[in-house]
């Protein structure tokens, strides 16, 4: 890391240190100024959306900050031999929940109390070089202590977390039968090892530039430390559509559990209306510690319905109807698997090529829980130790996803629809007891990912353009559920506009999830090895005085970086632009997809009304 020649890191600075300005907020932290200047600056939670903080900032605290944690683990180690029991036993006894809600209050009085000491992060006014103590400051480490006691979960949560993906499976018979068998294989396989190595960098990225003084909290973070304010924006957006498109996605799909199960005898719309209620109630739900058992109950849900639905495709024919109604296929012939990829009267939304990344566009939705990643790694107590659970994530979603879809394929070939559980029979073992397994690992996701979208939502809008509360503070926490309502009441809309589920499935595959599991993440790792790479002697951030050096800027850096590291850096642009290609032809073949349903001669479904659209 670049720091200033002959200078020693220090674990917290000075006191006097800690005292800064709005003034000083303002100034730039890249100086070229011969004699040091102080440069204070605001820190904290509001500090990691500060532009002007240089990326030798963000490492140079990052790197103390890894070192900490390393120490803290090993006491936390040392004093928890069995941390998995005794979460275990605080989570099911009662004195156990009880010293947990206690904790829990005061680690959140603790945090409102800093806020109300330093709002914003700015604690007092300072006159030159001489700090004016009034009373109100809080040190670098008062803070640290009281940030990081609200980051509790562990690298096992977070496996369970990443797999709680009720989209994934189910589509995994209809890439087989888009593709066939040796295809749909090379596949799973070849995407789920770039997926796992996208993972790996957004870990890496994180450990770089997250800390207490700047912790990230979205995937927004990075990029703002990486590539300015502007791809922040960028970044947030589409993170915060590909989100909101997920929970319509997912109020679609599960109102259509309730009605198969009730056989068609209640309203569809006011299904999703009763799907929207229960999500509102999840939205009390605001630390995703707080679900990360349920995530484990969800991921055995999920594994059951594997389960019954593989015993009765060895056993019944498929529910024709559900395909039938709601894809190109309309006449019922014998069922048919193949090795490579099927003729087109075998294909179920686009013919030829658009067929293939349509089954690409549902296949990458196994491994779509990048997105989430900064999000978990923000809530872990030991952020070290993520890697464990995304890895073992990435190979438990691809065996088992692979696994699932070559078997059901074998036995229902071109009727392996999208939505797997639509065309399982007979009706009391699938219809009923796998849509119920289904509605409730669905609910688990539904509440997973209002949780983040509403916080991206909240904290990239909200806060950061209209100076709303943090959500620490009892206002911020009103906000946050008086603002939920709304947007599930957007979802809703959107989710009644859903034609048909396995078409927009596949549209938001590839515009959203390819690029956040691919594209991004390759973005991610070519800016850091360049960050890097380019750096001078004499360069880098000063504690001592808050300022950072470097000796030019601009394009001519950018080349440096990159010719340093010209072979890396090459598979990293040629990784971005693979990425790229298939966001772009999957959102071709998305298109044609919906075209060929519900074009001229195609099959309309409507979501807003009574009837069941598929």
């Amino acid at each position: 890391m670049g720091t200033m020649s002959g200078v020693t890191p220090i674990a917290h600075p000075a006191p006097e240190l800690d005292i800064i300005t709005k003034q000083q907020m303002r100034n730039p932290s890249i100086s070229s100024i011969e004699k040091p200047q102080v440069q204070e600056r605001v820190w904290g939670f509001d500090a990691r959306t500060d532009s002007t903080v240089s990326y030798e900032e963000y490492t140079y605290w990052a790197k103390i900050e890894r070192e900490m944690e390393i120490e803290e683990n090993k006491v936390f180690q040392a004093q928890h031999p069995s941390p998995l029991w005794d979460q275990i036993k605080s989570t099911f006894s009662k004195n156990g929940r009880e010293r947990m809600k206690a904790e829990k209050a005061e680690r959140l009085q603790t945090l409102e109390h800093l806020h109300e000491k330093q709002p914003g992060g700015v604690v007092t006014e300072s006159s030159g070089n001489a700090p004016v103590d009034s009373g109100l400051k809080v040190s670098d480490a008062e803070w640290r202590t009281a940030a990081r006691a609200l980051r509790t979960a562990s690298w096992g949560q977070m496996f369970f977390l990443i797999t709680t993906d009720i989209l994934g499976w189910s589509g995994a018979p209809f890439v087989f039968a888009s593709v066939g068998y040796g295809t749909g294989v090379a596949l799973y396989l070849i995407f789920g090892i770039f997926a796992a190595w996208g993972g790996w960098v957004i870990w890496k990225t994180y450990l770089d530039l997250d800390s207490s003084r700047y912790p990230m909290q979205s995937f927004g973070d990075p990029f703002l430390r990486l590539f300015g304010k502007r791809a922040r924006h960028f970044i947030n957006i589409a993170q915060s559509l590909q989100q909101f498109c997920t929970v319509a996605i997912l109020i679609f799909s599960k109102s259509l559990n309730i009605e198969q199960i009730a056989k068609g005898k209640v309203c569809f719309v006011g299904m999703m209306l009763v799907i929207m209620a229960v999500g509102m109630l999840g939205g009390l739900v605001r630390s995703l510690k707080k679900i990360g058992w349920i995530a484990n109950a969800a991921v055995w849900m999920n594994i059951v319905n594997f389960i019954i639905c593989m015993v009765a495709a060895s056993h019944f024919a498929p529910y024709y109807p559900a395909i039938t109604k709601s894809t190109l296929i309309k006449e019922i012939g014998p069922i048919k698997t193949f090795a490579g990829i099927p003729p087109d009267i075998y294909q179920q939304q686009a013919p030829g090529f658009a067929a293939t990344f349509n089954a690409v566009n549902t296949m990458v939705y196994a491994y779509a829980g990048a997105l989430l990643f900064v999000a978990f790694l923000a809530e872990m107590r030991h952020p070290l130790d993520f890697w464990k659970g995304m890895l073992l994530a990435q190979a438990f979603i691809c065996i088992v996803y692979m696994f699932f879809g070559v078997y059901m394929y074998a036995f229902y070939g071109q009727y392996s629809a999208g939505n797997i559980v639509n065309v399982v029979q007979p009706y009391g073992l699938q219809q009923t007891a796998g849509n119920v397994l289904r509605l409730l690992s669905g609910w688990i996701a539904i509440i997973m990912y209002f949780n983040i979208g509403m916080k991206t939502v909240y904290l990239e809008v909200f806060q950061a353009i209209f100076n709303f509360p943090s959500i620490t503070t009892k206002k911020g926490q009103w906000l946050w559920f008086g603002l939920g309502p709304l947007y599930w009441i957007l979802a809703f809309v959107v989710a009644g506009a859903v034609p048909n589920l396995n078409g927009i499935v596949s549209l938001v595959g590839a515009v959203f999830m390819m690029n956040f599991t691919y594209t991004f993440p390759g973005m991610m790792y070519l800016s850091t090895i360049v960050h890097k790479a380019a750096e001078l002697p004499g360069e880098g951030f000063n504690p001592a005085t808050r300022e950072t050096i470097r000796h030019d800027s601009g394009l001519k850096r950018w080349m440096r970086g990159y010719t340093k590291t010209w072979f890396r850096s090459t598979i990293a642009f040629i990784y971005i632009l693979l990425g790229l290609a298939c966001c772009g032809m999957g959102t071709w073949a998305a298109i044609e997809g919906l075209i060929a349903v519900f074009g001229p001669g195609g099959t309309v479904a409507v979501s807003f009304g009574c009837p069941v659209p598929v």
